[in-house]
């Protein structure tokens, strides 16, 4: 299959894991204790007011009813009503997806900005000091869990040096910039810790091969011979893990936001959980699961486009 056709089928396959990913959302809601309507009305509610209620929702139908209301809802872009606000999920959701966007493309800009410089570094000067420095800061950044990261720097960068703020979003693009520093900083510690690791161990790989040997032997330059073909085939396995890590971290909002208290999907998650607002736990691990997807889509088609080795 070329690169052409590739992209096209991907999207196909892509549907039968989102179907998959509705339905388990779905049962996730369902085997939730306690009933959303008792909950938004109040144990003093009576039950004539609650089974009225419940039909409004579609709650009082078969589960496998509800689900095809379900289905047929989020088709037409429909995410259903908040119990707690009493509003459209997908307007409350609007508020909050630029925050959380903002903070992810931050974060990982940040991440690939620390990587390159510093896998390249490590990789070139193996066994010398700044290759051991490179591995010690690889180890740390694996060891420590982002969250406590996150108060760290909170603690030193917010509270004893007050360069940025503690918790925020801000005004404006430089407003965001300011406000959201530490938050991306904490994703970008954490994520390029692994990515480092992983692109020094493809960089050496890559710089051993017989293919970079021969272009050696013909007198290229090496900074040319480095930089049109060692990165080049080396940074395929990055990418790959940028895009799983970058899944990975579309969940962690939930704790990162929370931490800084960020105004995103992340926040929003906590707030409705601990307000049993259900609807809207399931609508947003239904978006943080299809967002999961779209980047590992998009992950396999830049790896094709850099690749054309590569079919799938």
């Amino acid at each position: 299959m070329g690169r052409f056709g590739f992209v096209l089928y991907r999207p196909l396959q892509l549907i039968p894991v989102l179907l998959g990913i509705s339905i388990i959302t779905f049962m996730i809601l369902q085997a939730v204790p306690g009933d959303p309507i008792r909950t938004m009305l109040g144990e003093k509610a009576s039950a004539e007011v609650v089974a009225s209620l419940r039909a409004r929702y579609g709650l009082d139908q078969p589960a496998i009813v509800q689900y095809f209301i379900y289905l047929k809802n989020l088709m037409q872009g429909d995410l259903g009503q908040s119990i707690v606000y009493k509003t459209d999920i997908s307007k409350l959701m609007g508020r909050r997806i630029e925050a959380t966007l903002f903070l992810l493309a931050y974060g990982t800009v940040m991440a690939v900005a620390i990587t390159l410089p510093l896998a390249i570094v490590s990789a070139v000067n193996k066994g010398r000091w700044p290759d051991q420095l490179v591995r010690t800061f690889s180890t740390l950044g694996l060891g420590f869990p982002p969250f406590w990261l996150g108060i760290m720097l909170i603690i030193v960068l917010s509270v004893w040096v007050g360069w940025f703020p503690v918790a925020g979003y801000g005004e404006g693009f430089t407003g965001h910039l300011h406000h959201l520093f530490l938050p991306a900083l904490t994703i970008a510690l954490a994520l390029s810790a692994i990515l480092t690791r992983t692109l020094r161990a493809s960089l050496l790989e890559t710089l051993g091969a017989d293919f970079i040997v021969a272009a050696r032997s013909k007198g290229l330059p090496k900074r040319w011979i480095f930089y049109r073909h060692v990165l080049r085939n080396s940074v395929i396995p990055a990418i790959n893990l940028l895009g799983v890590n970058i899944g990975w971290l579309i969940g962690g909002t939930v704790v990162i936001e929370s931490v800084f208290s960020v105004p995103g999907l992340g926040q929003f998650m906590v707030q409705s959980i601990f307000a049993r607002d259900y609807f809207v736990v399931q609508s947003l691990t239904l978006i943080f699961a299809g967002a999961t997807v779209i980047v590992s889509f998009t992950v396999d088609v830049i790896t094709v486009a850099l690749d054309p080795r590569i079919r799938m």
